[in-house]
């Protein structure tokens, strides 16, 4: 009788308690779905990157893996196959040279393995009677290549009597560089445009 008794009580509070009201039952439903729904992380801001620096070929002569820079006007020619086709620069040895009506430039290089003095190669650029030293030569060490660089007369032709000769080593070789000019004042200015572009493969 009690049990009876006990589920009329409850029928009869629960029949008088108050009814959800669907719209909040339809809310919370989807605040529910929408709070399980996985977020997206948001992208991270792109750092812009510099676009890269053009390389200008002008004025750089490439191959024989080394590179070397001379003036824009000019460009350097293969000596040694003028003088024997059968037997070109290589990358053991070679001359280029480049000239117009107001330059002169001679380039040469050996292979030297261990080599750290260029002066042998200094020495065999510069032409016997034709090519004298003017002072003493002016030695250093730029991006660990052992320099030497001295201003020179000629007398190859009287319409470029100043000028100037270098050598320095790079990796096994050794390479040497001289230029005619009809003033003075140029001479190591040019040498300085040449070298620093100078690259070769160590």
């Amino acid at each position: 009788m009690r049990s009876k008794l006990f589920f009329l009580v409850v029928f009869i509070v629960t029949a008088c308690a108050p009814k959800p009201d669907p719209n909040v039952q339809v809310q919370v439903a989807v605040a529910s779905t929408l709070a399980a729904i996985p977020t997206n992380t948001s992208q991270p801001i792109p750092t812009p990157i510099p676009s890269p620096t053009p390389f200008d070929l002008r004025g750089l002569f490439c191959e024989y893996q080394f590179c070397i820079g001379h003036p824009i006007d000019m460009a350097f020619y293969d000596v040694t196959a003028q003088q024997n086709p059968a037997a070109p620069n290589s990358y053991s040895q070679g001359i280029l040279a480049a000239f117009n009506g107001n330059l002169f430039i001679q380039t040469i290089w050996q292979l030297a393995p261990g080599a750290a003095d260029p002066q042998f190669l200094l020495d065999l650029i510069l032409e016997d009677g034709l090519d004298t030293r003017l002072g003493a030569p002016d030695v250093k060490l730029i991006r660990d290549m052992n320099v030497i660089y001295t201003p020179i007369a000629s007398t190859a032709t009287s319409l470029l009597p100043y000028g100037g000769a270098a050598a320095w080593t790079c990796g096994d070789r050794v390479f040497a560089w001289k230029v005619y000019s009809p003033q003075a004042d140029n001479t190591q200015a040019l040498f300085d445009l040449a070298l620093a572009r100078f690259q070769c493969n160590r």
